[in-house]
């Protein structure tokens, strides 16, 4: 099974995640944002397996700073655009396992997906 996170090294979340997935031996390559973007595409196929509101963060720095009128009228469209912008507005981490996404971090909802040791 192929597992990619998707996310930025500064968050903790993405740090605990990642604490996560080494003590379980589970194995995973690294996506940052930052660095590499994100693909139209993907970030597509991740909204229609998860939806744009749970993709959407909307608590993170990037968004709380955007100016009013970008944040009103939220829809798919708009929020795919936001999204595809400024990638750190995507909430972290993104879990891809086979053809399945994880959005967030739990450790219940891991261990139950990917197991481990």
């Amino acid at each position: 099974m192929t597992i990619t996170m998707y996310g930025i090294t500064t968050c903790d979340t993405i740090k605990k995640a990642r604490v996560w997935l080494e003590s379980h031996d589970v194995p995973y390559r690294f996506h940052d944002y930052r660095a590499e973007g994100i693909e139209a595409e993907r970030l597509s196929g991740w909204i229609g397996k998860v939806g744009w509101e749970k993709l959407l963060n909307k608590g993170s720095t990037t968004f709380r700073a955007l100016p009013e009128k970008d944040k009103e009228a939220l829809d798919e469209k708009k929020a795919r655009k936001l999204m595809l912008a400024k990638p750190t507005m995507i909430k972290r981490p993104v879990l891809e396992v086979g053809d399945g996404v994880i959005v967030g971090f739990k450790p219940e909802v891991y261990e139950e997906t990917v197991g481990g040791e």
